[in-house]
């Protein structure tokens, strides 16, 4: 890796789990590069959880049959 790095710890017996499943021929080439990229996914995913999703034309057209019904309009 070029990139500036930090240094985690984890648990040894994960460590062990991830050396184990490389040593069978996974695509990562040390324990780094599996957390790397496993912690990348969990955070992609968290990221786009936490990103609302812009409101559809139906979705606005009810919020504002809502707010007339309710007078604010």
């Amino acid at each position: 890796m070029t990139d500036n790095c930090a240094t985690i710890s984890i648990p040894s017996v994960l460590e062990e789990r991830i050396e184990n499943v490389i040593s069978k021929g996974a695509a990562y080439k040390s324990v780094s590069e599996y957390v790397t990229r496993a912690l990348g996914e969990v955070l992609e995913r968290d990221e786009a959880m936490m990103t609302p999703e812009p409101l559809t034309v139906q979705e606005m057209s009810e919020i504002k049959q809502r707010l007339e019904a309710l007078g604010y309009i």
